[in-house]
């Protein structure tokens, strides 16, 4: 039998849950679906012109958060354990948050790229030619450069269309890094907020409680 001073162990045992649901539960289905719908709008913009730079068509991104996901789910699988006594559970979770880690900087890095992309679209005069848009900043100046997007006939719609996907593109990156950051911190309080506040210096607590009857 357990003594009066002792902590119970039903608190930490439901410290991992969140409404009813594993943690990673909700942040691996939102990084899945926002990585899904990134990595199809990278392919789809990518279709619009072969010469669109990997940068601009941010599917990267999109295939590290999916990837991020799987991993939430491989740890929603992994057996639970107060204190991550086990190996499998504290590689998993530490490789969960590096990735979401890195996911974040992916999304950032996609969201600046697609921005920087719209604000030179805006001021774009193009012209087209051989079966290619040549767009230009300034077409007074001769040596400016020259934005060349290949198979593409109609300017209009192609910097309508693109302009369009740019704008999902910084929304869907813009949340889907949220998401991982908020992953990250979840996984940091769930390690150094939940299990050990009041329960490492327990022991220490409970001798001096016993020193001082």
């Amino acid at each position: 039998k357990k003594s009066k001073g002792e902590p119970k162990s039903g608190p930490e045992e439901e410290s991992h849950t969140c409404c009813g649901c594993r943690f990673p539960l909700l942040f691996a289905f939102l990084q899945l679906a926002l990585g899904t719908a990134v990595t199809v709008l990278g392919f789809l913009m990518a279709g619009i012109s072969s010469s669109l730079p990997v940068r601009d068509t941010p599917y990267w991104a999109g295939i590290l958060v999916c990837v991020v996901s799987l991993v939430g789910f491989v740890m929603l699988c992994t057996s639970y354990q107060p204190e991550e006594k086990t190996c499998l559970q504290f590689t998993v979770k530490l490789m969960y948050f590096i990735l979401s880690a890195l996911a974040l900087v992916a999304c950032v890095l996609a969201v600046a790229f697609a921005a920087h992309h719209y604000v030179q679209m805006t001021k774009f005069t193009c012209d087209s030619l051989l079966e290619s848009c040549h767009c230009k900043l300034d077409m007074e100046d001769p040596l400016g450069r020259t934005f060349v997007y290949q198979d593409a006939t109609d300017c209009g719609s192609l910097t309508s269309m693109l302009s369009l996907y740019l704008l999902l593109q910084m929304g869907l990156n813009l949340a889907a890094a949220l998401v991982c950051l908020a992953a990250c911190f979840v996984v940091w309080k769930h390690r150094y907020q939940v299990f050990y506040v009041g329960v490492r210096f327990y022991p220490l607590a409970a001798a001096e409680g016993q020193q001082q009857k």
